[in-house]
């Protein structure tokens, strides 16, 4: 009697389980300029009939949105004029895996292809990333990266949550649970199943804790090649969300939820590799500063040298830049240093573990386009030779005189479009495509009369 399928399966296997009955269902995704999956449920039968080579089409739209869906304007590549065409998704058969969560449903990723040429649509998330790859095989190297992603659960609906208008919002728990094991507890069998479903799912999860704040949780995934590891994220995400649905709860990777709540991260661990996966190029044994070479030194130049000009794909939201207060375990300067969690870059690991950890992403990133910015940083940084500044000694939150993260999306889009850094690393096209992105969330939000304004102006002013 065959094992029943998985994990991470080959096209034969699901062949051989769609016969058997096994799997019924599946799941084509591209991944949207927000970091969500888009696509469609295949059945079984359909597979089987067409030979499951082509993929799927999808409307050009998908990678022009808000996050409402809505199918703003500004996009050189999707308009109104140009009628919405189809791209083609076309799976990339190495993500295919089954879903424990979802009965009888396997699950792939796939790239945004432009049919008549066969070429990857340049704008797409995974495409952004692909292209930074690209350039680092080029050069001789091998990215590893890994996300740690925290977030809010609530013991309500998504619905619950939508219909109260999204007030009084209360986080599971009543205390701060940060390592704290008892409170933890208290949501352990839906974190537990997260972890578990997960690692059933072939995407390795090294630990989960309680974050900084009430009701606050973090979830760490293990280490792999770069595309892998966003390609884990995104999947991270998007099924932790689903499991949570299943339980009657919600959870929210939003990054400042409550103006008095810690915020969410996403800390991002990058190290660079020969081409063989065998070398960690940031270890030099014989270096006198933490063992790092002089290539590491010039990427964590880049990445110093980049962060406030790329930071739209550290902080895509209006909401991101209220993550960043000073004593907020969220960085405020643009500064490195040894294991010290107010830099906005951490230095951790030793010899082949020797890693660079950025804490300035949110939580609501997209994977694809923050790993993207860290690694065209950090190849700039070597292209460049950079210097690498002093290392900064004690609370970082009270440095002077060094760069800072932007104050708000206005200025992290006026720092883009003025950078000949993002042409240079991104091209035209995507620097354009992304800017638009940015505007469009802006004035989304410039238009709305919020609850703050007319609790403090509505009597007063």
């Amino acid at each position: 009697m065959e094992k029943k399928v998985t994990g991470i399966i080959n096209v034969e296997e699901l062949e051989r389980a769609m016969r058997a009955g096994e799997i019924d269902t599946l799941v084509i995704a591209i991944i949207d300029m927000q970091g969500r999956l888009m696509g469609k449920r295949l059945t079984a039968d359909y597979c089987l009939r067409s030979g499951m080579t082509k993929g799927t089409h999808f409307c050009t739209y998908l990678l022009g949105t808000d996050m409402e869906m809505n199918t703003p304007g500004g996009y050189e590549l999707m308009n109104w004029e140009s009628g919405y065409g189809d791209w083609l998704a076309k799976p990339d058969w190495s993500t295919l895996r089954v879903i424990p969560w979802l009965e009888k449903t396997a699950l792939v990723l796939a790239d945004a292809i432009d049919e008549q040429t066969d070429q990857l649509i340049p704008i797409a998330p995974r495409s952004v990333l692909k292209k930074q790859l690209q350039k680092a095989e080029a050069l001789g190297f091998r990215l590893y990266m890994a996300s740690e992603l925290e977030f809010y659960l609530f013991r309500q609906t998504y619905e619950q949550i939508h219909h109260n208008g999204y007030t009084n919002l209360q986080a599971a728990g009543h205390y701060n649970e940060d390592y704290n094991l008892l409170q933890g507890t208290r949501n352990e069998p839906i974190f537990r199943k997260i972890r578990n479903s997960m690692v059933g799912a072939g995407i390795p999860i090294e630990s989960s804790k309680g974050e900084a704040y009430t009701g606050q949780h973090e979830i760490n995934m293990m280490y792999a090649n770069a595309l892998t590891a966003a390609d884990q994220h995104v999947l991270f995400k998007h099924g932790a969300k689903e499991i949570c649905m299943q339980e009657g709860a919600a959870i929210t990777f939003m990054a400042k939820p409550h103006h008095r709540w810690t915020g969410s991260s996403g800390h991002l661990h990058v190290s660079l590799w020969d081409a063989e996966g065998q070398t960690n190029l940031f270890h030099d044994p014989d270096a006198e500063t933490y063992q790092m070479s002089a290539m590491m030194r010039h990427f964590l130049a880049g990445l110093l040298a980049c962060t406030q000009e790329f930071v739209l794909f550290y902080a895509p939201t209006v909401n991101a830049y209220k993550r960043y207060a000073p004593d907020s375990w969220a960085p405020v300067h643009i500064v490195w240093s040894h294991d010290n969690r107010t830099s906005g870059f951490r230095i951790v690991g030793t010899g082949k573990s020797l890693r660079i950890e950025s804490r300035i992403p949110g939580a609501d990133i997209n994977p694809y386009l923050a790993y993207s910015a860290m690694i065209g940083a950090g190849l700039y940084g070597i292209e460049q030779q950079l210097e690498l500044p002093d290392e900064w000694k004690g609370n970082a939150y009270a440095a002077r005189g060094v760069p800072r993260v932007p104050h708000s999306l206005y200025e992290a889009l006026r720092l883009w479009e003025e950078s000949s850094k993002v042409r240079a690393v991104f091209g035209d096209t995507v620097a354009d495509h992304y800017a638009n992105m940015a505007r469009v969330e802006q004035q989304a939000f410039d238009t709305v009369v919020t609850d703050w304004e007319r609790a403090r102006y509505f009597e007063q002013g």
